[in-house]
């Protein structure tokens, strides 16, 4: 039997976190290009970014994950989440004049409900009848 490998980028049942990524990577850039003056990006930007797409593609919520900011479980570590909240910070309001549908659409992401996470527990219990 073959292993058989979804891939990320392009299998429609991921577009939400394609969108996501995308909106990120823009975020990164933009950073990069007037913080650290790499030509497409330095090496810390990218490790960020390598970063930031290894938790978005293991996110638990999967296509119906809610913006980072506002998710009930915090999969960055202390000092990624310090560095990529900066970033944010920064590109957030800039992402309007260069690349505003994306930055509207990460707005009315935030409007989105945010999902409850499985109760993991209920399903290793057995049934009481």
């Amino acid at each position: 039997m073959t292993d058989q490998f979804i891939d990320f980028t392009t299998d429609k049942q991921f577009v939400r976190r394609v969108r996501e990524l995308k909106t990120i990577e823009v975020m990164i850039n933009m950073y990069c290009a007037s913080h650290h003056a790499g030509a497409p990006r330095c090496t810390d930007c990218s490790e960020l970014f390598d970063y930031a797409q290894r938790r978005l593609q293991r996110c638990v919520f999967g296509d119906a994950k809610p913006n980072c900011a506002k998710c009930v479980v915090h999969c960055y570590t202390r000092d990624m989440r310090e560095k990529i909240r900066i970033v944010m910070r920064w590109a957030g309001p800039r992402m309007l004049l260069r690349h505003p549908v994306l930055g509207i659409r990460h707005l009315l992401a935030d409007r989105k409900p945010i999902p409850l996470l499985p109760n993991k527990r209920a399903d290793k219990l057995p049934a009481e009848d």
